[in-house]
């Protein structure tokens, strides 16, 4: 599973890094942005789950 965060669409909220912080973290500009290329498998879950509840829809699976 791979994702990704458009930019354009976060709203740094920061519900992703809440939710999944071993994928999701804090870039230079205050965004949101995936810091692995590849979800591990132990964190999908948690991954999808933050794709999911993204209240701006900025989240995508590749």
């Amino acid at each position: 599973m791979k994702v990704f965060v458009d930019q354009d669409l976060c709203i740094s909220c920061g519900l992703c890094i809440d939710t999944c912080p071993s994928v999701f973290d804090w870039n230079d500009d205050g965004k949101a942005h995936a810091i692995v290329d590849e979800v591990p498998a132990d964190a999908e879950d948690d991954a999808r789950e933050a794709l999911e509840s993204c209240p701006s829809e900025a989240i995508k699976e590749e």
